[in-house]
């Protein structure tokens, strides 16, 4: 057994987004229909969100469903919203009571009805918290979030409520799902794909991204730990070179 390596807690990151990847592929190698797979993605959902706590991470930012998702069998598309509904039904009250916000990203309006109203409720009762904030993009496209940022801004600068000059990267972000969260420093893929899908384009501009073989499934608390002491062997220089960020060594 491989032993867990000790982080240091002082760099710890304060986002960190996950693409959730492999529950078909982690069912069928086991001879189970895809929906398995997702059902036993939730475990690792909620262990996550655990060790996130337990590590002072403040925000989670979890690829749940996105715009291209619709394309897949609707048993499977209607097997997840089904297992969306009964997971928050199943945990809202743990979250609640453990400091967890819920937020979400996406066109959370374009679900059915039943997940639609599971969110709002959800989010409700726990907008107060702030021990976590879990969000969960769901029925999500970054490029379909950067379209309407740009039409935001667009009507911004001609009702004049902006000029062109101050139309700055911060003035962009602000108009963004994501305009109270700050950016990940953390990407972490599950299942060996290797690509972001769609996923936090604009926000993912100096995130440090992980590309796991395991599946989500699979990925739980040791994979998290060890995927924290992988970023953190890491050095960011967000464009400078390493004199700049340790000037020192």
């Amino acid at each position: 057994m491989t032993a867990t390596p000790q982080l240091d807690l002082q760099n710890i990151p304060k986002h960190v987004a996950f693409i959730m990847d492999g529950n078909g592929r982690w069912a069928k190698n086991k001879g189970q229909q895809r929906l398995f797979g997702h059902a036993a993605g939730v475990e690792s959902v909620k262990e996550i969100i655990k060790t996130a706590r337990e590590l002072g991470i403040a925000y989670l930012t979890m690829y749940a469903f996105s715009t291209e998702n619709w394309a897949r069998p609707s048993d499977e598309v209607e097997g997840l919203m089904n297992l969306l509904v009964e997971a928050i039904s199943n945990e809202v009250d743990e979250m609640h009571q453990k400091g967890v916000r819920l937020l979400t990203i996406g066109d959370i309006q374009g679900l059915p009805g039943n997940c639609y109203q599971s969110l709002l409720a959800a989010t409700e009762r726990t907008k107060n918290n702030r021990e976590l904030t879990l969000v969960l993009a769901l029925n999500y496209s970054a490029r379909q979030e950067i379209i309407q940022a740009t039409l935001k801004a667009h009507e911004l600068l001609q009702s004049g409520s902006i000029s062109t000059p101050e139309l700055t990267e911060s003035q962009f972000s602000s108009l963004l799902n994501t305009k109270d969260i700050p950016d990940p420093e953390l990407l972490i893929r599950t299942s060996g794909e290797c690509r972001i899908s769609n996923f936090l384009l604009w926000q993912l501009s100096y995130t440090e991204l992980l590309f796991t073989d395991t599946h989500w499934p699979d990925f739980r608390r040791n994979e998290f730990i060890n995927a924290i002491a992988n970023y953190q062997k890491r050095e960011r220089r967000f464009g400078m070179v390493s004199e700049q960020i340790q000037p020192n060594e």
